[in-house]
């Protein structure tokens, strides 16, 4: 799963992407219908002159078909190239 969320952040053009499987540390969470929990740091042009919440927005657009089935929880730290 690692290997397919990084492959459709491309899209975003990143120029670092660090996600970091959580699921091990959410066994068993209530409502979890087997997703894993992930954890992701993402820095792009992309997200220049954007809000956090359109940064975020970004990444769900490129994972949305994931989302709830594959992916239960994603943390995002998204950070525009301008910023670094």
């Amino acid at each position: 799963m690692i290997d397919e969320i990084k492959t459709r952040l491309q899209a975003l053009a990143p120029t670092s992407i660090d996600l970091m499987d959580e699921s091990a540390q959410h066994a068993g969470h209530k409502g979890n219908g087997g997703g894993g929990h992930y954890k992701l740091n993402i820095t792009s042009s992309h997200f220049c002159g954007k809000s956090q919440i359109m940064r975020h927005r970004l990444v769900y657009q490129a994972l949305a078909d994931l989302i709830p089935h594959k992916i239960h929880a994603l943390s995002i730290h998204a950070i525009a190239t301008d910023e670094v």
